[in-house]
C-alpha cells in the first residue's frame, strides 16, 4: 500500500521541542557586515549537533533563465565570498558560466535558523582549484577524476567501472588533477540571517551592499 503523502505531511510538526531549541536573536547587536554573523551562527550549529551544517542549496539559472537549485557542501567563506566547487562542464557549471549570478541557502533546523545568501560567482585560478581538490578527501578526488558530471549515464555497471578506475587511480596518486574541477566563489550582495521563534514571530535581518560597505534593514517574517 503506497504512503499518504498528505497525511504524512498533517502528521509532521516544524521545530519539534525534541530536536530544535530556538535561541534569542537580538538584530541590534549584529556586526556591520555578514561574514561575522555568519561564522558565529555556523560555529554555533556545529555545537548544537546540526546533522552537515556545511551543507547548502545553490541555485543556478540556465540560459532561458530557467531556475536549478541542487545541494553542495560549502568550501569555505573570507572577505564576503563564499566558495563551492563542481566540475566547469557539469550542468551548474555550464550554467554559472552563461549566467554568473548564484543564490545559497542554509537550514539549520535545530536552532530553526536560515541563512539567504546572493551574489554574483567567479571562478577561482586553477592552481586555487587545483589545491581545493587535494585537500579533500580520497573518495572526493575519486569523484572527481571520474568525472562527466551530469553528462547521460549508459549504466551502473559503467558507472562501477570507471569509479573503480579513478579511486585507484586516486589512492596512487594523490596530487593526480582533474582539469575540469573548479573553485567558485560567490561575492555577496545581499545576505539574510532567519530566527524562527515559536510564535512565528520570526526575525529576519537582512545585509545589502552599498558601495564597499553593508546596510542592514529588518525584514516581516
Amino acid at each position: 500500500m503506497e504512503p499518504d503523502l498528505h497525511e504524512l505531511l498533517r502528521s509532521l510538526r516544524v521545530w519539534d521541542p525534541k530536536v530544535t531549541s530556538l535561541p534569542p536573536f537580538d538584530p541590534a547587536a549584529a556586526p556591520a557586515s555578514p561574514l561575522p554573523l555568519f561564522t558565529t551562527w555556523f560555529a554555533d550549529a556545529v555545537a548544537a549537533g546540526q546533522p552537515e551544517p556545511h551543507t547548502m542549496s545553490l541555485a543556478t539559472s540556465d540560459e532561458a533563465g530557467l531556475p536549478d537549485v541542487r545541494t553542495v557542501m560549502l568550501h569555505g567563506a573570507e572577505e564576503d565570498c563564499w566558495s563551492f566547487a563542481t566540475h566547469a562542464n557539469s550542468r551548474k557549471g555550464r550554467q554559472l558560466a552563461e549566467r554568473p549570478y548564484a543564490a545559497l541557502g542554509f537550514y539549520w533546523h535545530v536552532q530553526g535558523r536560515q541563512i539567504r545568501i546572493r551574489g554574483p560567482v567567479t571562478t577561482a585560478p586553477p592552481a586555487e582549484s587545483l589545491a581545493d581538490l587535494h585537500a579533500r578527501s580520497t573518495g572526493a578526488l575519486a569523484a572527481a577524476l571520474t568525472g562527466r558530471q551530469s553528462a547521460p549515464l549508459e549504466s551502473l555497471e559503467a558507472l562501477a567501472q570507471a569509479s573503480e578506475t579513478a579511486w585507484a587511480r586516486a589512492q596512487e596518486d594523490p596530487e593526480a588533477p582533474s582539469p575540469t574541477w573548479t573553485l567558485y566563489r560567490l561575492r555577496a550582495d545581499e545576505v539574510e540571517f532567519f530566527q524562527g521563534d515559536e510564535r512565528r514571530r520570526h526575525v529576519r535581518l537582512r545585509y545589502v551592499r552599498r558601495g564597499e560597505g553593508w546596510g542592514k534593514e529588518l525584514l516581516w517574517p
